[in-house]
């Protein structure tokens, strides 16, 4: 199995996820579509993960990048790849699917606790999670959820945490971000954090806070995801 993880901006990459890959030792490239290149093959891969960008979803059209990417990612889908969309990348598996991305009531930085639907609480995808646990957030936009799709997470100030899509899962949210990782996006986006009104120590530690138990997160998500797909796969 071959994993390729669409990096649409240069702050925000694997994180903690890129340490399980190599840990299981699986297959992955890493594959910078922000710097404009030709997309690779398609059919090179068995999965897709799709991370994030400061820049909006309703913006795809001010950027070469991301319409390249628009049709690229239309295909696998289509082909039925499986899709982990993290932020940006779930926002843009909505619109893939026919939702709306639009403003959130609140901007969301930093530490939160989201919990699980009870569709959450039935899905595979989220097997042996709590029902409610710690994630890391940078975003102010939020997904609608598409037709045939369900959500399976939600959060207080911004409702639409998580959803599926036949093999295609959308997160608003971070589990991948570790506190150095916290410590980089503050500093590259400290205008958003002044209108926020939250300073990078505040952010960082609240990522420092849960992070061992992020980490034990992501890499149960990734375990249940991968198992989905090939549930002969020893992990």
């Amino acid at each position: 199995m071959k994993i390729l993880f669409l990096q649409n901006c240069e702050t925000e990459g694997m994180g903690i996820f890129e340490e399980y890959f190599s840990d299981h030792r699986f297959e992955y490239e890493i594959f910078p579509a922000y710097r404009g290149k030709r997309f690779p093959a398609i059919d090179k891969y068995s999965a897709f993960l799709v991370g994030g960008t400061p820049i909006s979803v309703n913006q795809l059209h001010q950027h070469h990048f991301l319409r390249k990417e628009w049709h690229y990612l239309q295909k696998v889908l289509r082909l039925n790849k499986p899709y982990l969309g993290i932020c940006f990348g779930g926002q843009l598996l909505a619109r893939l699917l026919g939702a709306n991305v639009n403003r959130c009531p609140q901007m969301e930085i930093g530490g939160y606790e989201v919990r699980l639907t009870p569709a959450g609480q039935k899905s595979k995808i989220f097997q042996d999670f709590p029902e409610y646990f710690p994630v890391f957030h940078w975003h102010g936009d939020t997904f609608g959820i598409p037709p045939g799709s369900r959500l399976l997470v939600e959060g207080r100030d911004c409702k639409h945490q998580a959803f599926s899509y036949k093999n295609a899962l959308a997160l608003q949210f971070h589990l991948e971000v570790t506190s150095r990782e916290a410590e980089k996006w503050a500093r590259k986006y400290k205008n958003e954090l002044r209108l926020f009104n939250k300073t990078k120590t505040r952010v960082v530690n609240e990522s420092k806070r849960k992070e061992k138990e992020m980490k034990r997160l992501a890499f149960l998500l990734l375990d249940n995801f991968f198992q989905l797909i090939d549930p002969r796969m020893k992990l």
